[in-house]
């Protein structure tokens, strides 16, 4: 059974805007048209795509017409390059990654594609043990990802590891840990998380013999942010390397102790022979592995 693309793209639309009136908008036809085009498709293929809820959501097997519309689209821009064709436009290459890779050198791998490739990136940021699920819901096209099994239908590439070191600044030992770093004062010290499913700081905890709910604590949900709170001295954090060795240079930060968190990181992309989405692979596994340590085994 074929899916046609032009109601493939339909039902894209709605689960990227968030609503069919927004569908509508996007592909400047009426929202009646879209609602007609999402029953056509839902009748042909005899399954719910959407949950009409806000914003609106695809189902098991809508996920599967969205990742089909995106590679119809892909594909489809593609072919118009290679044939010469004019006004094909840009291509759009959504993106799952977590804030750090975000902050530190993912941006710096994607500029290169960008001059030599007609294309946009949306990117989606998200942790990087959640990612996988957008690109499995075919939201995205790959994504930075925490997960080594390869997805159904993906590619995997080890990309490294992202180290996280715990550190504060002078001022914030003096006040909170000026007997030194043992659980008891851990226990009472401010600590900084990026949100509530950040688990990074608490596994450090742990690791010191302390309770982490025992621990208070801010949330600041942007990377940059999140290192200019802890530069700050708002409370102690983990971070990267990439954010912290200024800071411990200069002697403006100081590492709280051991042990250093590491948290392996792949590449996640749909299998398809794309010239495109090869280069952008491409691209971001060497400034990946140009900017964090090898996979430990």
């Amino acid at each position: 059974m074929n899916v046609p693309p032009e109601l493939a793209a339909t039902v894209a639309a709605i689960v990227a805007e968030g609503s069919l009136d927004a569908a509508a908008r996007a592909l400047q036809i009426t929202p009646s048209a879209v609602s007609q085009r999402l029953r056509a498709l839902e009748a042909q293929l005899g399954r719910v795509l959407i949950v009409r809820s806000r914003p609106a959501q695809a189902t098991e097997a809508g996920a599967v017409v969205v990742r089909l519309a995106r590679q119809y689209a892909l594909l489809a821009h593609e072919a118009a390059v290679a044939l010469g064709l004019e006004g094909p436009g840009l291509a759009r290459v959504p993106i799952a990654v977590n804030a750090d890779s975000l902050a530190t050198w993912l941006l710096p791998g994607l500029e290169p594609v960008t001059r030599t490739h007609d294309v946009t990136f949306e990117l989606r940021r998200e942790d990087e043990d959640r990612t996988a699920a957008l690109l499995e819901a075919g939201t995205v096209m790959a994504a930075v990802t925490s997960q080594r099994e390869p997805i159904a239908g993906c590619t995997v590439t080890a990309l490294g590891d992202t180290i996280y070191d715990a550190v504060a600044t002078p001022g914030y030992l003096t006040r909170w840990l000026p007997d030194g770093v043992t659980p008891q004062a851990l226990a009472g010290a401010p600590l900084i998380d990026f949100d509530r499913a950040d688990d990074v700081q608490s596994s450090w905890l742990r690791a010191q013999g302390v309770d982490p709910t025992t621990a208070p604590r801010h949330y600041v949900p942007a990377s940059e942010d999140y290192a200019a709170a802890v530069r700050l001295g708002l409370g102690w954090g983990m971070l990267p390397p990439l954010q912290s060795k200024p800071g411990l240079e200069a002697g403006l930060l100081v590492k709280l102790g051991e042990p250093r968190l590491r948290v392996p990181l792949y590449w996640q992309q749909w299998n398809l022979r794309s010239p495109l989405l090869t280069a952008i692979r491409d691209a971001v596994v060497t400034a990946a592995r140009a900017a964090l340590p090898p996979e430990r085994s």
